[in-house]
C-alpha cells in the first residue's frame, strides 16, 4: 500500500537480514526508495560502509552513481529528519502521485479489532477520498457508522485526508 519507500539502516551495523528481506519486498512492490541511514549521531557510523552494501544488495544511492537518494539522519537528536521529510516530497513530485479527493473515500484497512471499552476499531490509510465522522463504511465482511476518527496521535479529528493513518471507532 507504500508509495515510497523509506529504507532505514543503522549506521552502525549496516545491512543486516532483515535490511535484506525488506530490500526484497520493496524491489517485489517496485516503488521507489529513499535511503536512511540512522544513528550518524554515534562516532562508530559509517556510512560509506553502509552505502556498499546496500550496493551489493542492488541498491546504488546517488553518491556512488545510483539513483537512489540517501540521507543521514539521527533518530536521537532529530537530525536529518526535515530533509527527509523534504525529499518524501520531491520523491512524490517526481513521481506524480496524487489522490483524488472527489472521489468516495477509497483505503486499506491495517487492522481491526473488537476494543472492550471502545467497540469495533480498525486502523485505516485512505487511497483517495475525504472520510468524515458519520460516513458508513464497509469491506467485503463488515460495514458500520464512524463514531470517532482519531489520527496517528490518537486525537479526534473531523475528517481523514489521504495517505492519513487514522484509526476508526464504529466500523
Amino acid at each position: 500500500i507504500a508509495d515510497i519507500a523509506i529504507l532505514v539502516v543503522a549506521g552502525e551495523e549496516g545491512v543486516k537480514p532483515q535490511t535484506k528481506e525488506a530490500i526484497g519486498h520493496i524491489k517485489k512492490a517496485e516503488i521507489p526508495i529513499i535511503v536512511a541511514i540512522n544513528k550518524i549521531d554515534k562516532p562508530e557510523t559509517n556510512m560509506e560502509k553502509v552505502k556498499r552494501e546496500l550496493a551489493e544488495q542492488g541498491i546504488l544511492v546517488e553518491s556512488i552513481g545510483g539513483k537512489v537518494p540517501c540521507l543521514g539522519t539521527s533518530a536521537k537528536t532529530g537530525k536529518g529528519i526535515p530533509e527527509l521529510l523534504e525529499l518524501v516530497l520531491l520523491v512524490a513530485e517526481m513521481e506524480d502521485l496524487k489522490a483524488d479527493i472527489s472521489k468516495p473515500a477509497e483505503g486499506v484497512v491495517i487492522e481491526s479489532y473488537l476494543d472492550a471499552n471502545r467497540g469495533p476499531t480498525a486502523t485505516l490509510i485512505l487511497e483517495d477520498g475525504v472520510l468524515k465522522k458519520g460516513d458508513v463504511l464497509g469491506t467485503s465482511s463488515t460495514f458500520g457508522k464512524i463514531r470517532i476518527i482519531e489520527d496517528f496521535q490518537g486525537k479526534t479529528i473531523v475528517q481523514a485526508l489521504p495517505s492519513m493513518p487514522v484509526v476508526v471507532l464504529g466500523f
